[in-house]
């Protein structure tokens, strides 16, 4: 199949310094962003403030917002919250204005979980919730949120340990409700893209390398979920895998095409997923 970019797509690219390798983020894929309604204006959502740098500019009304969670982390790992942030978030966007024609805003956008202002967000995104440390006003926050109808996607944390931790952090959260496993079969791994396999998406590192995927003793990845009673999916996991990393560094010709490949058709799908359920 071949691929060509408009003067435009290039523009973008430039603009966003991924210069001629930039190129894999716009062919890694082979449907058409034709093929996916528009989803329409959004009521106005102000920019929260955040502990990290955002852009100036605050562009309101628009349909879909990259949410990244703040939260609370253990010890020196308090702002673990903020692991490839902006980066990963600002390069995914491009990829999902590229594949599809969800109008994006075309920023991060980190949010606390005991700010107010979350429930503007139906889309969430967590990772390294190995070394969360909830407070009692972001427990309160998150769990509000997801009973509202807010959608939860965690990334990039490996092991038992972290397992644990995040187990019993979500305990707090959701104590009516158990974590099991997503089947293939369910809609999230057919609602752009047709998922048939769960790769292990390593961090930049050891994909460079070429000689391992894993990290500690997560030698296995795995989705799981938190469904309610009435099979609402309302928080998607992905442990043991980086899906983080491979948006990040999507565009480095050393970090390997099916990991990014997987990491974006995955993406996409759980943003789909998350605007029409």
């Amino acid at each position: 199949m071949k691929f060509s970019l408009s003067a435009a797509a290039m523009a973008i690219l430039g603009l966003y310094g991924l210069g001629s390798t930039g190129l894999m983020i716009l062919v890694l894929f082979d449907v058409s962003a034709d093929s996916l309604p528009h989803s329409g204006p959004s009521a106005s959502v102000p920019r929260a403030e955040a502990a990290w740098p955002v852009v100036d500019s605050v562009d309101r009304g628009r349909a879909f917002y990259f949410t990244r969670a703040e939260y609370t982390g253990y010890g020196r790992r308090y702002q673990s919250w903020a692991v490839d942030y902006p980066k990963a978030d600002i390069q995914f966007l491009i990829g999902l204005r590229r594949l599809t024609n969800i109008d994006a805003f075309e920023f991060e956008n980190p949010v606390r979980l005991d700010d107010p202002e979350l429930r503007r967000f139906p889309f969430l995104y967590a990772l390294e919730v190995g070394f969360m440390a909830l407070t009692e006003p972001e427990v309160h926050g998150l769990r509000n949120y997801l009973l509202a109808g807010g959608f939860l996607v965690i990334d990039d944390f490996w092991g038992t340990y972290q397992w644990a931790n995040f187990q019993s952090q979500m305990e707090r959260v959701l104590p009516e409700y158990e974590i099991v496993d997503i089947p293939m079969d369910h809609p999230i791994m057919s609602a752009f893209y047709q998922i048939e396999e769960i790769l292990q998406v390593p961090n930049v590192g050891l994909g460079r390398m070429g000689v391992r995927t894993w990290e500690q003793d997560g030698y296995e990845p795995a989705l799981r979920g938190i469904f309610d009673e009435s099979g609402h999916l309302m928080v998607v996991i992905n442990w043991n895998t980086d899906l983080g990393d491979a948006w990040e560094w999507a565009e480095d010709p050393t970090y390997p095409w099916r990991f990014s490949n997987f990491a974006y058709k995955l993406g996409v799908n759980m943003i789909i997923y998350s605007m029409s359920h």
